[in-house]
């Protein structure tokens, strides 16, 4: 896992530094497939369920699932990417959302609320906690700031499989739920909306959009719980 973990975390950071004005999303799903296949890895997302591209491609609106295009990137977009790879049987599954050039205050604020939402649930993450202390943190930093948690998706337990159990959701009452053990593995994963948390599907059947138009921001790490604490698996060292 920690290996999965790691690659997933290279890759994903390759694409952000690839991001800028003019870049298309299905110019960076080749980088990312590229790079699996010179890594001796597998793309996680790529016919998982009938999806066919590597990553997941969500600019502005769009929340999650979205198909990689030729739709050249804009200043001031921001772009959800998720990506998950299959390295020695494992997996690794991870997402961030990335500022195309100069974003406006109240969409950096959007993003930096997400990223945090999702360090506070990581920090519920805890041997003899309950799975709904990481939901309820990280819906209550989002919701703080004035954001909206979407409720049609969530995280889940991570391994030799993909999605596995538990789901995690990103929101709830804590206390609540399988009592948290070490040695699972989880991807967590706040999609937070800066307006209505509801959301609608496009014709591809895949790709997630706000009900309003206004913007959304998906972060997400896969973790391990142990005895000291979560370990971040998708986040490279500094």
């Amino acid at each position: 896992m920690r290996a999965a973990g790691k690659m997933v975390a290279e890759i994903l950071q390759l694409i952000s530094d690839r991001v800028k004005p003019g870049v298309t999303t299905l110019e960076l799903d080749q980088l990312a497939e590229n790079e699996c296949r010179k890594r001796h890895a597998r793309p996680a997302f790529k016919g998982y369920g009938g999806f066919p591209y590597t990553i997941c491609a969500s600019p502005n609106d769009r929340i999650v699932h979205g198909f990689p295009n030729r739709e050249p990137l804009r200043e001031g977009d921001i772009l959800s990417v998720d990506f998950g790879l299959i390295i020695d049987g494992f997996h690794g599954d991870s997402a961030l959302t990335i500022p195309v050039g100069q974003i406006e205050p109240a969409t950096a604020r959007l993003l930096e609320t997400t990223r945090e939402s999702l360090e506070c649930g990581i920090a519920q993450a805890l041997p003899g906690g309950r799975l709904s202390d990481v939901s309820h943190a990280v819906q209550t930093r989002a919701e703080r700031d004035g954001f909206s948690v979407v409720r049609e998706f969530v995280g889940h337990g991570i391994g030799r499989q993909l999605h596995e159990d538990p789901q995690i959701p990103n929101y709830g009452t804590p206390g609540h739920g399988p009592k948290l053990k070490s040695g699972m593995t989880l991807a967590i994963e706040p999609m937070i909306n800066a307006g209505l948390p509801g959301v609608k599907i496009l014709e591809d059947g895949w790709t997630a959009v706000t009900v309003d138009g206004l913007r959304s921001a998906h972060f997400e790490h896969t973790i391990a719980i142990t005895d000291n604490g979560p370990e971040i698996l998708t986040r490279l060292e500094s």
